[in-house]
């Protein structure tokens, strides 16, 4: 990932999200080309505003495949 272009802005940006408290968790799964991030949003489309400020949304290096809501039953983001 730190080879792909304009990773330094990328992240920037979602270090400020996690430090906002928007994305709780995130990072790469194994063996795919795909990310999971954990968000704290209302809807769908807070996510989907959220993420389209990002510099990898708009080279196309981020593109949003699912989003899911869910509870978190076990453990805890602070």
């Amino acid at each position: 990932m730190e080879e792909q272009a304009e990773w330094r802005e990328h992240a920037v940006f979602m270090n400020a999200l996690h430090r906002d408290g928007f994305i709780g968790l995130g990072g790469p799964l194994d063996g795919t080309p795909d990310v999971l991030l954990i968000a704290r949003a209302s809807d769908e489309a807070e996510v989907r505003a959220r993420l389209s400020d990002d510099c990898w949304t708009h080279s196309g290096l981020l593109r949003i495949q699912q989003i899911a809501p869910g509870a978190l039953r076990l453990g805890k983001l602070d």
